[in-house]
C-alpha cells in the first residue's frame, strides 16, 4: 500500500495580537529590493487594519476583488502584473476570507511557474516552488490556511491546484482578525468547517488521522453554533482552531457530497462556496441523516436564511455542465459513496438534487 506524503504549512502562530509579530516573521525572507506583496481582501477598503500592515519601501498592497471566487483569469493577471512591474517578489501575504488565500497561494505558485493558472488545475501537475507566502485568515471556517490545494475557476472547470508547493510556508492564526465578520458570513464560512467534517468522519477515506482533526473541529463547532447563546471573543478562537483542525481533517481524506454538488453551483452560477455548501447540505437527508438534522438546528437557533430555488429556469446545457462539473469530482464522489459511486450517483440523480436547490 502507498501512503500519502503530504507537506504541511511550515510555521504557525496564533494568538489574539499575533498579526502584530508580521512584520518580524517576514523580515528575514526579504531579499534585497524585492518586494513583500500583500493581496487583501476588498472588505477591508478603508478599514483600520490597513494601517497595521507593516510596508516597507518597495512593499505593493493590493485590495484584491473576491466578489466572486478566484478566476485563473484573475490569478494570471496579478501574477502578470506583479512581473512586469517587479521582476521578482521576496514573498506573497494573502490576508482574508477562504478565496484571498486560495489567490495568494495561486500567485505565489505563478511567480515561479510558466504558463496560465489553468494548466495546473488538477492534482500534482506544479513542477516548481512558488515564492515565499503567508495565509493570515480574517474568517474562520474554509480551511484554506491549511490546505494543499488553491480552488480556482478556469475556463472549462472548478478544480484546485492541488500540489505539495501549494501550502503556505507561514500562516498567522489572530481570532481579533475575524471579529468584524459580518454575521451571515461568519455563519455559512463556519458551516463549511462543519460539513468538511461530517463528510470526512462519514467518508470510506476515514483513519484515525482525520477522525483525530475531525472530532475536534466538529466539537468547537458543535459548541459555537448549538450551546453558547452569545457571539463573544471565545467564539472567534474556538472556529479559528476548528477551521484549523477542519482544514486538517480533510488533508489525509477527503470531502463528499455537498462540496461536490456546490462546486457546480460555483462554476455555473458563481455562488459562493460557503453558502453553496449550506444550499446543498440542506438536502442532503439520503447521505447524512444526523449531519444535516444537526445543521439544521444550528440554522433555526441563529435566524439564519439558506437560499432556495437557486437553479428554477435553467436551460437543459446549464444542468448539463453543472453535473459534468461535479462528476469531475471523483475523488469526493469515491469518498462518500465508495469505489461504485458512479453507479450510485447517476447523472439523472444528480439532476433531480439540483433540481431541488
Amino acid at each position: 500500500m502507498q501512503f500519502r506524503n503530504f507537506k504541511m504549512v511550515g510555521y504557525v502562530v496564533y494568538g489574539r495580537g499575533s498579526f502584530n509579530q508580521l512584520d518580524e516573521i517576514l523580515a528575514p525572507q526579504r531579499k534585497g529590493d524585492a518586494p513583500m506583496v500583500f493581496l487583501v481582501d476588498h472588505f477591508f477598503d478603508s478599514h483600520a487594519l490597513l494601517q497595521r500592515i507593516p510596508l516597507h519601501k518597495n512593499d505593493k498592497l493590493i485590495l484584491v476583488d473576491v466578489t466572486y471566487e478566484p478566476k485563473t483569469t484573475y490569478v494570471d493577471q496579478l501574477a502578470g502584473e506583479l512581473k512586469a512591474e517587479f521582476g521578482k517578489v521576496s514573498g506573497v501575504i494573502g490576508i482574508g476570507g477562504g478565496s484571498t488565500l486560495d489567490l495568494a497561494k495561486a500567485v505565489s505558485l505563478m511567480m515561479n511557474n510558466p504558463g496560465s493558472s489553468a494548466d495546473y488545475q488538477g492534482w500534482d501537475l506544479v513542477k516548481q516552488p512558488g515564492v515565499y507566502k503567508v495565509g493570515i485568515p480574517t474568517l474562520s471556517g474554509t480551511g484554506a490556511e491549511v490546505s494543499r490545494t488553491t480552488v480556482l475557476t478556469g475556463p472549462t472547470r472548478k478544480l484546485g491546484m492541488n500540489s505539495d508547493f501549494t501550502p503556505f510556508d507561514q500562516i498567522v492564526l489572530d481570532p481579533e482578525l475575524t471579529k468584524d465578520a459580518p454575521a451571515n458570513q461568519r455563519f455559512y464560512t463556519g458551516m463549511d468547517c462543519y460539513i468538511h467534517c461530517i463528510e470526512s468522519l462519514e467518508g470510506t477515506y476515514l483513519n484515525e488521522f482525520s477522525k483525530s482533526y475531525g472530532e475536534k473541529a466538529l466539537e468547537l463547532c458543535r459548541k459555537v453554533f448549538l450551546e453558547k447563546d452569545t457571539w463573544d471573543e471565545a467564539s472567534d478562537d474556538m472556529l479559528m482552531m476548528a477551521s484549523y483542525a477542519g482544514g486538517m481533517s480533510i488533508a489525509y481524506s477527503q470531502v463528499g457530497v455537498a462540496h461536490a454538488v456546490s462546486y457546480g453551483l460555483s462554476y455555473l452560477l458563481g455562488t459562493k462556496h460557503g453558502i453553496g455548501n449550506c444550499i446543498v447540505m440542506n438536502h442532503l437527508d439520503e447521505y447524512y441523516p444526523a449531519g444535516v438534522k444537526e445543521f439544521r438546528k444550528m440554522v433555526e437557533k441563529g435566524g439564519y436564511d439558506i437560499p432556495t430555488g437557486i437553479c428554477s429556469g435553467l436551460s437543459e446545457d446549464q444542468f448539463n455542465k453543472m453535473i459534468d462539473v461535479s462528476l469531475g469530482m471523483k475523488l469526493l464522489w469515491e469518498n462518500a459513496l465508495g469505489k461504485d459511486w458512479e453507479k450510485i450517483m447517476t447523472r439523472e440523480k444528480l439532476r433531480a438534487l439540483y433540481e431541488k436547490l
